[in-house]
């Protein structure tokens, strides 16, 4: 062990600084006149250096060499060992002192000058001993440094988590409020309307007794007094009456202003929450295969991305001008994923992009082409119009297969699947409006007549499933109305507002939802199917709730080019009532990337039947990219089953 006691070292004066650093030295004693060396190789250690020499820290050194150093009668050949150099560098040096400064556990310092040493080398050994001096201050300076970074770091997402949680709790307070005053102004009304009948039918009472007084004969003082006495109460009471009906008119119209101001504040935190989904639907993107987590919160499936889902957040993307985003996605599927006979699997890992669930069905690999085709429009650039057009050349032979022209729901499978249809109809007409070739219009024809004949017809079920499948599924009745649009659908003989009206009658629920904070509310919405044909009771779903506000929408523009002002108006507050209800729906984002930031759950309930062959994820808040997505496309009435400018 080698001992310092800087006290005890003699005082000196080289004209360098000196610098306290250790490096393994190996010396040999020499004539000062000569290469005769007069030791072996002796072991020591640097206790400091500077440019001009260093001083040597020697343990255990025979006493006969220590007078030697003392006399000074010899020089030393030195070996100096730095991590830095795979050789040690040589230096000639004359002892300046020499001293024991331990007593009799021979452990000594000799400080020495250089007589000669490599200008480079004495260079490079300076350079190290001042990296090292500073290496350790630097190195605790930094882990402070970047320590408090990460504290800061910490608190700041932290105060994000939290921001972006009150966020949604300011809304979700917000929206029951407002729900409660709606309901209090409803009751005020009833009740004013009551006093309004009442007050009428005292007055029609009050002629009544009055007109029967005038018929009375003067002398008949009795009656009259009677009659005087009936006017009188009734008066009373019709005063009293017009009392409590100026207090419900006071209490409406206070209860109004009070909505007034919920409402506004309402547009300000769903605008914050929606903006805060986007901003959940972008930061989980993977920076290397531009792929997305389908569930957040389902660990089972935690590393899958539906190709559905990526066809949605490529056009959420593109709706927002997220066009290097969007490329992601679409280079992925044009370059990158794995394709079996020309078409898309159903799912790929997000890691890596391998595949993760080997089945090929139509309808996600019709989204895709419908991806391609709303990036184009927005960013005005064709680049994926290959893409697209691969797809749909795989959906046309498919297609071909068909004698009548209907797209079976992939091409190992033997059903038949309306929603398909729809899609390749909205997609062949885009293909068709940019392209302008006939065959495109023609594959949309063949699909639109296959519909005729196997989807639509029958005024007690508007819209089946799929051929022979009169199942009732939502996304088919809003689909209906986005994919071919209200005055199609009235050409077919088909009435757009029966097919809103079935779905609401058999799909609409209203089920309890427990929010994170552990507290319950009641949700309006759209099930996956008829809650009477499933012994789970009601689920909200939001992604079919929000295709539905979709709908809605598009409903109230063909209403308002119409001039049909109370249609329009009608439709626009159903569009309204489910984004609000969509809205008490938000939850925090769990992940630790998601920051709290606001998304929407699959559905209402975890792990339950759909009633259409598939389950709601695992976890009761967990987050998903389509239901997120869709949502968004309700806000701002986004159709993505149509070109628009």
């Amino acid at each position: 062990m080698l001992f310092k006691n800087k006290k005890s070292i003699p005082a000196e004066h080289r004209k360098y600084l000196r610098l306290d650093t250790v490096f393994p030295v190996q010396f040999r004693l020499q004539e000062p006149q000569g290469d005769v060396f007069l030791s072996g190789w002796i072991q020591g250690f640097t206790n400091n250096i500077s440019r001009g020499g260093i001083c040597l820290a020697i343990n255990n050194l025979d006493p006969e060499l220590f007078e030697l150093f003392k006399k000074k009668y010899v020089k030393l050949s030195l070996e100096i060992d730095i991590p830095i150099s795979r050789k040690p560098i040589c230096a000639r040096a004359s002892i300046v002192w020499a001293k024991d400064i331990f007593g009799d556990k021979h452990q000594y310092l000799v400080g020495v000058n250089y007589d000669s040493i490599p200008a480079r080398l004495n260079n490079k050994l300076m350079r190290y001993a001042w990296f090292k001096k500073l290496f350790v201050p630097a190195a605790l300076a930094l882990v402070i440094i970047l320590g408090a970074g990460l504290g800061v770091n910490s608190y700041l997402n932290f105060k994000l988590t939290q921001g972006n949680k009150l966020l949604i709790e300011k809304l979700a307070t917000v929206l029951k409020d407002s729900s409660q005053t709606k309901q209090k102004i409803t009751n005020i009304a009833t009740q004013r309307k009551s006093f309004a009948a009442k007050l009428r039918r005292l007055q029609e009472q009050i002629k009544s007794v009055q007109f029967q007084k005038e018929q009375i004969q003067a002398g008949d003082l009795e009656q009259i007094k009677q009659l005087n006495g009936l006017i009188a109460r009734l008066s009373e009471e019709k005063l009293l009456l017009e009392n409590k009906l100026a207090a419900a008119v006071r209490n409406e119209n206070v209860a109004a202003k009070e909505l007034t101001h919920l409402d506004e504040q309402k547009v300000v935190l769903e605008k914050a929450n929606f903006d805060k989904m986007y901003q959940w639907l972008k930061i989980h993107q993977n920076s290397r295969t531009g792929l997305v987590a389908s569930f957040e919160g389902d660990k089972e499936i935690a590393n899958w991305s539906f190709t559905y889902d990526l066809a949605l957040l490529a056009q959420a993307y593109s709706r927002f001008g997220d066009f290097e985003r969007a490329r992601k996605i679409l280079d992925f599927f044009a370059h990158n994923a794995k394709r079996e006979n020309g078409w898309f699997l159903n799912a790929y890992y997000v890691d890596d992009g391998a595949p993760a669930e080997f089945i090929l069905h139509s309808g996600p690999n019709l989204w895709v082409g419908l991806a391609a085709m709303q990036y184009m429009q927005f960013a005005k650039n064709q680049a994926y119009l290959e893409l697209a057009e691969s797809i749909a050349q795989s959906i046309i032979d498919l297609q071909n297969q068909d004698a009548e022209g209907g797209i079976r729901g992939g091409p190992t499978m033997s059903w038949y699947a309306t929603e398909h249809n729809l899609d390749a109809y909205a997609f062949f007409n885009m293909l068709a409006q940019v392209t302008g070739k006939e065959k495109y219009s023609q594959a949309a024809q063949k699909a639109v007549d296959w519909m005729v004949k196997y989807t639509y017809g029958r005024p007690e079920l508007p819209v089946k499933r799929g051929k022979g499948d009169s199942t009732i599924a939502t996304d088919t009745y809003a689909w209906s109305i986005a994919a071919l649009g209200p005055e199609k659908l009235l050409s077919l003989g088909m009435d757009p507002d029966k097919i809103l009206e079935f779905v609401e009658e058999n799909c609409r629920v209203e089920v309890d939802f427990m929010r994170t904070n552990s507290q319950s509310v009641k949700i309006k919405g759209f099930d996956f199917a008829p809650q009477r044909h499933t012994s789970r009771g009601g689920v909200v779903s939001s992604e079919w709730t929000a295709q539905m506000v979709v709908s809605y929408k598009i409903m109230e523009e063909f209403y308002l080019k119409k001039g049909d002002k109370a249609k329009a108006a009608s439709y626009g507050r159903k569009a309204q009532m489910y984004l609000s209800e969509l809205g008490n729906m938000i939850i925090s984002s769990s992940s630790p990337s998601g920051q709290g930031q606001g998304c929407l759950p699959y559905a209402t309930l975890d792990q339950v039947d759909t009633g259409h062959g598939w389950s709601t994820p695992k976890g009761s808040h967990t987050g998903s990219v389509s239901g997120t997505a869709y949502t968004l496309f309700a806000y701002y009435g986004f159709n993505p089953l149509e070109l628009k400018e």
